[in-house]
């Protein structure tokens, strides 16, 4: 009488599958966390919206090296990461921001003719240009920086909170990112870009410290005043290293060829 085969299940298989799923569940993460910011601007609280703000931008600074690791695409073939971060990024990194304009009337300035203030216009502006970055198929060089202005709204509104910037300054500075959006200015992206990516990912964690910290105290500096300049000194230093290896790769080095580029072995 033949033997009956009991066929395993491939444990390692599943497994891999399993991790796959929990990094796409982790990436959800930043929207529900881009909710609670939405939640908190609706009750008048910018502190605690930027706390969430924060936690979505750390979950998406760190998501897509997990995706990489746990080979979502091979793994998960039918559900694509990619939409779902676009999705999250959308909301997180424009809609909330956006709101954010409107809510706390950061361009309060009224338009007679129509009734209304510009803080309206400017978070419609910034709905409706977000939508080209994130349909255009260009978005980043071949060496991961972004070209054009990427979207990265909910920095720019807390750099507005932090500096509290009137509305002149707010305005305007909505209307040159807008333009910037269309031209291909190169903007560093802090993880994934390999130039000098040794001073870059460390300054990107002093950047993130300070900014918390800031956010934390910008309105209740009381006894520590100095230690307030101190660390705004330090992430205003920290901010014009960004910018300068921006500059740098669009006007000084240019766009590399096929054999200047230099491959990112990093997540």
């Amino acid at each position: 009488m033949a033997k009956r085969v009991i066929k395993k299940p491939n444990i390692d298989l599943e497994v891999k599958k399993g991790i796959a799923w929990a990094v796409h569940a982790f990436t959800t993460c930043g929207i529900v966390a881009g909710f609670l910011a939405l939640v908190e601007v609706l009750n008048n609280d910018p502190v605690k919206a930027f706390m969430w703000l924060g936690i979505a931008l750390f979950v998406d600074g760190i998501d897509g090296s997990l995706a990489r690791r746990a080979r979502v695409r091979e793994y998960t073939p039918n559900f694509d990461g990619g939409s779902l971060d676009y999705v999250i990024d959308f909301f997180t990194y424009v809609a909330v921001p956006a709101v954010m304009v409107y809510w706390f009337e950061m361009v309060p300035l009224e338009w007679i003719f129509a009734g209304t203030t510009w803080s309206l216009i400017a978070a419609a502006t910034i709905m409706a240009v977000s939508c080209y970055t994130f349909a255009n198929v260009g978005m980043k060089s071949e060496d991961y920086y972004f070209v054009g202005f990427p979207a990265i709204w909910n920095v720019v509104v807390l750099y507005f909170y932090v500096l509290d910037t009137g509305w002149l300054v707010n305005g305007l500075t909505v209307i040159i990112l807008s333009i910037l959006t269309f031209i291909p200015i190169k903007f560093v992206h802090p993880l994934r870009v390999a130039h000098w990516r040794n001073i870059t990912v460390p300054m990107t964690v002093l950047w993130a410290a300070m900014a918390l910290s800031l956010v934390i105290s910008s309105k209740d500096k009381g006894p520590t005043e100095a230690m307030y300049k101190i660390q705004l000194t330090v992430w205003i230093g920290a901010s014009l290293y960004f910018a300068w290896i921006s500059l740098w790769r669009t006007f000084v080095q240019g766009d590399p060829g096929p054999a200047d580029e230099t491959p990112d072995h990093t997540t």
